[in-house]
């Protein structure tokens, strides 16, 4: 009876009063609606409600309806919103398991008006989300997977809620482009993680060893569980085609991140279907399909038709959790008239007598008659009757049974129908699509063939234009070859010929000289004389003779008989060689006709080569001429890809530069946080690139072959403004509110430059006007401010610099022992006060403590060490001050752990003296352990930070590290365990309470609640700005920044 009374419980709050009342007549619309509303409400707090049992189907359904009715969720909406969803976490589960039903089935418009709530769904997740387990992780759990779903669809709205997608319809999704195909996986991947995340959620908080899959509590939670199932059969089957489409399109090395994520993500959903298909919760509910044995080999396109996709079937007549509920709880609540078995009522009848010995109406028993023969066969009749009673309805049972087992065998066959209509549709969309893409496979080879026809056809034509040349070439090289040739031979016939007219000259001044010798002779002996001296004078050695004899002949011509003989002899004599002479001439002359001869026909030879040479160095020239021209057409088009490849680079350099913009003003932006350190080396960088561009653009402009120097320098000063302009916004959100202001307005006056500068970059007219001066400055801008809020060093001389360390290093040492010996002191006066359960508390907070200072003082020691041996290996030839001095920055950082670590430990020993004095508080004592723990670790890691790797101090300084660490969670162990022991707990023992009284102290603690928690958010709020103000008091103490004045 007391789970009949918690089923009609509802949840503490009232029903949402949607309903208006009307004074007038209300027309039938406004009644309708009114109805609607009421019934919505009620069907909500039905379905989610504080019990922890599965959502009854017919409540669920009623809402989707609603919401179809509607065509909306605004009345699901108003519900909820009044429900507490963030106090109770069951409620919470199941209005999860409840949304999830709408966005699956319900009206389209249920996630565009779901997604007013995101935020407050995002809050609620990351307020569970702070419990470890229990209902409270996985509401975190399930909210985030809802969170995911719906930024899915609004991103993807061509996916339905039910995520139900023919092939077609998952083509026309991403649009034809690689891209969105690639986005869409990843954003699959994301999808189907929260999935599985969930999966393993459930699963881990059940404990398997046991059936809880029929006990109602393992059933609220494994409902949900359907949903996920849906889903993820279809995003499995969707990433699978994906995967196979994008290594069509991709090269298999690009896509390597997928197919890892898709092996893990494989894995676990193949374990979890298995799992699943083993709980009998789920066998009478869903029939879940089972994955292949191996993942496809997205390697081999032909594996696509391997591939089956999954197919869950939900039986149409399955009993749905609220019947499986009922069953169960028949066993408890049973509302009709027991029927006694035969042996209690014999038992019965036994001790109280038969029912008709106390029948009013057995007239037989009462007048003492007996039973006559009509009696007896009435009686045996009726027996008969309720034989064949009882074997009819044994009749009845078996074949109830017997159809129950036919139902589930029709339910099976009809699944196995659908699972089989599925994969034929499926296989009909897949042939249709393989159809489609062997067409274009076959259009694609048609086009490559006769691409490769006319690729090979210009081939051809080049290599025999080729060959042409080259045989042209070799032609007109023969030719200038033969030419020369027929030149030297031109000359040499030319030289011949000068010789043969210069001998025939000569022949012909001898016949004539020969004439007027012989005329001289036969006229004046003197003349014939004077003759032969001038033929003899201009031939060899003869005429020279002839000449002497002359002039002999001159002198004795005129006494001596004697000489006119010698004159006669050497008449003869001449006259014997005017005839050699005069055959020596006609030799000379029939070799002249010879070489005139040569010399024509070598003329008309020389003039047909010289004019088959004009012919071929005119098409030869022609030939050069369309060379130079192609040449031209590729120089044109080799700077207009040049041009296009800088015009690329620019835009890839705005789109950067305008999604930091873009960035910066983005809510979520609002928790990233940067140093000033880091944004003024991207700064600097960013001012160097500027160099380098000005630099590249000067050349490109000189010689624009060098277009790729200024593609990188572009694409690289993109980058780097992009970040400057994120790092800028981020430093803001760290630094005062008039610096922070003053830098985002730099940051986005170098945005702006930055894109002015690139869009005059863009124009080849403007190429050469770009000046990036503004942008400079710009940069030169916030660099000065990073500068202005860097930290900045102590105002110390390099000797009060060193001594400072050495005295605050010791002034912690000296704390810590101080510490140790006032924990000694109390632990001996508490042994002397108290007794007891507080004595042993005491004691164990007291020695925990301890243990803590002789781990401090241990970690203080080795952090000596290291820094005696950074300095020796550091410092060189300078001193140990000096080294302090020239690293201040480690220097204060170290100043700052070794104070941190000293105030630390006074104040836990402060704390603790409270505690075993019984004023002070056990948390205070918590806090200071882990303020400690924090302190140790700044000092460990400012020590570390300049040491070696392999240093010997240095492993003995993180084992002291540990040492602390260990001891800190010792001390608040053993802080949680004595105030468990010393603080009474209140035993809730509400029996002797009225109805009223419990609805009056219950309101007493929801306004108590919302005090506590009204009180939590505003101390939280103040302890948000007090490490604000804590967090600027240490930059300004240890040099960090200064704020301006003013």
């Amino acid at each position: 009876m007391d789970r009949v009374k918690s089923s009609m419980q509802q949840v503490p709050n009232a029903i949402p009063k949607v309903i208006r009342r009307t004074t007038g007549g209300a027309n039938s619309l406004e009644l309708e609606k009114e109805n609607f509303e009421r019934g919505q409400a009620v069907s909500i707090n039905k379905a989610i409600n504080t019990q922890e049992v599965a959502v009854k189907e017919k409540h669920a359904r009623t809402c989707i309806l609603g919401t179809h009715h509607e065509k909306g969720a605004h009345t699901f909406w108003a519900a909820v919103n009044r429900l507490p969803l963030s106090s109770n976490a069951v409620l919470c589960w199941k209005f999860c398991h409840v949304f999830h039903k709408l966005l699956r089935d319900g009206h389209p418009n249920v996630i565009k008006d779901s997604m007013r709530n995101k935020a407050d769904l995002t809050d609620m997740s990351r307020m569970w989300g702070h419990l470890s387990e229990g209902y409270g992780k996985l509401c975190s759990i399930y909210l985030k997977l809802l969170i995911t779903k719906m930024e899915f669809h609004i991103k993807n709205p061509r996916f339905p809620g039910n995520l139900q997608m023919s092939n077609r319809q998952l083509d026309e999704a991403g649009e034809n482009d690689v891209n969105n195909f690639f986005q869409l996986t990843v954003e699959m991947f994301d999808y189907l993680e929260c999935e599985l995340n969930l999966f393993l959620g459930v699963f881990s908080s059940l404990d398997m060893s046991r059936s809880v899959s029929v006990t109602a509590a393992g059933q609220c939670r494994l409902a949900p569980l359907i949903q996920v199932i849906l889903d993820s059969s279809h995003l499995y089957d969707y990433t699978v085609k994906l995967l196979f489409k994008l290594h069509s399109c991709l090269p298999a090395d690009t896509l390597q991140g997928h197919r890892d994520r898709f092996q893990e993500q494989f894995k676990k959903l193949k374990g979890l279907f298995y799992r699943s298909s083993n709980l009998q919760y789920f066998k009478r509910l869903i029939q879940i399909p089972q994955l292949p044995e191996n993942p496809p080999n997205f390697l081999r396109a032909s594996a696509l038709s391997e591939h089956i996709s999954p197919v869950v079937v939900i039986p149409a007549e399955s009993s749905s959790p609220e019947s499986e509920h009922l069953v169960e709880t028949d066993d408890l609540v049973d509302t009709d008239v027991p029927v006694l078995p035969p042996a209690l009522e014999n038992k019965f009848d036994d001790l109280f007598g038969t029912t008709a010995a106390i029948d009013p109406f057995n007239f037989n028993s009462q007048n003492g008659l007996r039973k006559d023969d009509k009696d007896r066969l009435i009686e045996q009749l009726t027996r008969e009757i309720q034989a064949l009673k009882d074997e009819l309805e044994s009749f009845r049972l078996e074949s109830g049974r017997l159809c129950q087992a036919l139902r589930g065998r029709v339910n099976e066959l009809e699944a196995e129908l659908a699972e089989q209509s599925h994969l034929r549709l499926q296989a009909a969309g897949e042939s249709e699509f393989l159809k489609a893409e062997l067409d274009d496979l076959r259009r694609v080879r048609e086009d490559t063939e006769k691409e490769q026809r006319s690729l090979t056809e210009i081939e051809k034509k080049a290599q025999a234009n080729e060959q042409r040349y080259t045989k042209l070439k070799e032609k007109y090289s023969e030719l200038v070859q033969s030419h020369a040739d027929l030149l030297r031979k031109n000359a040499e016939v030319t030289r011949q010929m000068t010789v043969a007219r210069a001998a025939q000259d000569e022949v012909d001044a001898v016949r004539r000289e020969m004439q007027e010798k012989v005329k001289a002779a036969k006229e004046v002996a003197d003349r014939q004389e004077r003759d032969q001296l001038e033929q003899l004078q201009e031939l060899q050695r003869e005429l020279v003779s002839s000449r002497t004899e002359l002039d002999s002949l001159k002198t004795t011509m005129a006494s001596s008989q004697q000489s006119s003989e010698v004159l006669s002899t050497q008449l003869v004599a001449l006259e014997s060689e005017k005839a050699e002479l005069v055959q020596s001439l006609s030799k000379v002359e029939a070799e002249l006709a010879v070489h005139g001869e040569e010399l024509e026909r070598v003329q008309s030879s020389l003039a047909t080569e010289r004019e088959s040479g004009v012919k071929t160095a005119e098409a030869l020239q022609n030939q050069l001429n369309e060379k130079e021209s192609r040449e031209q057409a590729l120089e044109s088009q080799l700077v207009a890809a040049r041009w296009s490849s800088l015009q690329g680079a620019v835009e890839e350099a705005e789109k950067i530069i305008q999604d930091s913009l873009a960035q910066i003003d983005d809510p979520a932006h609002i928790s990233c946080t940067s140093s000033a350190d880091y944004l003024a080396s991207r700064c600097q960088a960013s001012l160097d690139c500027m160099d380098r561009l000005h630099s590249a653009r000067e050349a490109f402009l000189a010689d624009n072959t060098g277009v790729s120097e200024l593609v990188r320098v572009v694409t690289q000063c993109g980058h780097l403004v992009g970040d400057t302009i994120v790092q800028g916004s981020a430093t803001s959100h760290m630094v005062p509110v008039e610096q922070a202001d003053a830098l985002s307005e730099s940051v986005k006056a170098c945005g702006a430059e930055a894109l002015a500068l690139l869009g005059q970059m863009k124009q080849q007219s403007s190429l050469s006007a770009a000046d990036n001066g503004k942008l400079r400055a710009a940069l030169e801008a916030i660099l000065a401010t990073a500068e202005k809020l860097r930290p900045r060093g102590l105002e110390l001389q390099q000797g009060e610099l060193g001594d400072l360390v050495e005295q605050e290093m010791a002034a912690t040492s000296a704390a810590v022992e101080s510490a140790a010996a006032r924990i000694e002191e109390m632990l001996n006066n508490s042994r002397a006060v108290d007794t007891g359960i507080k004595m042993e508390v005491n004691e164990r907070i007291l020695a925990s403590c301890t243990e803590l200072m002789q781990a401090i003082k241990q970690l203080v020691l080795s952090s000596k060490n290291l820094q005696k041996d950074i300095v020796e290996s550091g410092r060189g030839a300078a001193s140990m001050k000096e080294f302090y001095a020239k690293n201040s920055r480690w220097t204060e950082g170290l100043i700052s752990a070794s104070k941190a670590v000293g105030w630390g430990a006074t104040v836990m020993v402060d704390a603790a003296d409270l505690v075993v004095q019984g004023k002070g508080k056990f948390e205070e004592l918590m806090v200071c352990s882990h303020e400690i723990a924090a302190s140790t670790a700044q000092l460990v890691a400012a020590s570390k930070v300049k040491a070696d790797k392999d240093s010997a101090n240095l492993h003995r300084l993180q084992k002291a590290s540990r040492g602390v660490t260990q001891a800190t969670a010792a001390v608040v162990a053993s802080t949680k365990s004595g105030k468990s022991q010393i603080e009474e707990k209140d035993t809730m023992d509400f029996s002797s309470m009225t109805l009223t009284q419990i609805k009056r102290q219950e309101m007493d603690a929801q306004v108590l609640v919302l005090e506590l928690e009204t009180r939590l958010q505003k101390e939280r709020e103040r302890l948000g700005e007090l490490r604000k103000k804590h967090y600027e008091l240490a930059g300004v103490a240890e040099g960090w920044g200064e704020q301006e004045e003013g």
